[in-house]
């Protein structure tokens, strides 16, 4: 009798392989959720991972990370202005895990599994691509959260330049970036630990800040961003957690305050001349040919939309950072949004900062 008659030849050989490889597809995950089934497998924190299993899960982020990072476009961090709403975030949202700092993580907190790692020791070893992936999109199976808001890349860079920055604050460094030395100041309505002063108060709030002047804006218009934000109608991931936590019956009451206060008057800075004139044709006339209206015919017109933003006066950083988002479709949360973010669109390059030299230094002529 021949090999290949008693299913020894080579074909044979082959389809008894095939048999084996289909029985261990099939059986091997039937196993694997028997197991599961049972409850024998443990899922308790307090026993930690085995070793191969926490070289294998931080193996696998690592390589995600970087791999996704690869695509990223770093823009200029080294703005001192990027700190304070990345650290005021930080102080809300990250330091009551990652600790800060002022201040410790909890007991309660580092017996997490996996425990959130001090970032003080663990921010150098990532580049700036991948801290920005790790903010925006967060870790699965860390508890580490994606941004709140998804679309506002220019929030988690913020972020990202203030953990550039962590690893070499001290506890009063933190503070001053933060704002958190200013709690219990007089005039605070907030009851965050970390309050609306601590990053709109004007005494911290320099010509280059990122941060809006509130000081003496539209009521209405005030009142209407707090509930876009707490709405979720308008993103921001700072603001979001920010405003999350409130009540939304004190929102009239901190859009009151702030309307209210009065704004000091800043000290003058030297401006490039044609930019601001630049600025000051589109503000006064608008630009015909690419149907974009005057500025001023809608913002701080006298008996005009109260529900309008004051300009004037404000942060040209900050008007220029706004221009961009209204520009891509971003901003947005009161039902007057899309009539700027259709000018906006036709806004190019050196309008945006033009339009925000000329208002920066601009004193508003509303009340």
């Amino acid at each position: 009798m021949s090999s290949a008659s008693r299913g020894f030849g080579r074909n044979g050989r082959v389809t008894i392989r095939w048999k084996y490889l289909a029985i261990l597809v099939i059986v091997a995950p039937l196993l694997g959720l028997g197991f599961a089934w049972s409850g024998l497998m443990s899922v308790k924190a307090s026993t930690g991972h085995w070793a191969v299993t926490d070289w294998f899960l931080h193996w696998v982020m690592r390589n995600s990370i970087r791999t996704a990072a690869l695509s990223i476009e770093v823009p200029p961090l080294d703005n001192p202005a990027l700190v304070p709403p990345g650290a005021g975030h930080f102080e809300t949202g990250c330091a009551i895990c990652h600790g800060s700092p002022a201040q410790r993580a909890s007991g309660a907190v580092l017996a997490m599994l996996p425990p959130p790692p001090d970032l003080k020791k663990v921010v150098p070893s990532w580049s700036d691509a991948e801290l920005f992936e790790i903010v925006k999109h967060g870790v699965r199976f860390t508890g580490m959260p994606a941004w709140p808001a998804q679309v506002r890349d220019d929030e988690i860079w913020d972020m990202v330049a203030f953990l550039r920055k962590l690893p070499d604050m001290d506890g009063n460094a933190y503070l001053q970036a933060s704002g958190l030395h200013g709690i219990g100041t007089a005039g605070e309505v907030s009851p965050l630990p970390i309050t609306c002063e601590s990053c709109h108060a004007e005494k911290r709030l320099g010509v280059n800040s990122v941060i809006p002047r509130l000081a003496g804006q539209s009521e209405p218009y005030l009142l209407n961003s707090l509930r876009a934000y707490a709405h979720g109608e308008r993103a921001s991931g700072i603001m979001k957690v920010a405003v999350g936590t409130l009540a939304e019956e004190s929102l009239p009451e901190l859009a009151s305050y702030y309307a209210k206060q009065a704004r000091p008057q800043r000290p003058s800075v030297p401006v490039d001349a044609q930019l601001v004139e630049r600025g000051r044709e589109i503000a006064e006339r608008g630009r015909a040919a690419d149907k974009i209206p005057a500025c001023l015919s809608c913002h701080e017109k006298p008996g005009g939309n109260p529900a309008y933003p004051r300009i004037s006066g404000q942060n040209a950083p900050y008007l220029e950072r706004q221009l961009r988002l209204f520009h891509a479709g971003v901003r947005g949360g009161s039902s007057f949004s899309h009539l700027m973010t259709e000018v906006a669109k036709k806004l190019n390059e050196e309008d945006f900062a033009a339009l925000a030299a000329f208002f920066a230094g601009r004193e508003s002529s509303g009340p």
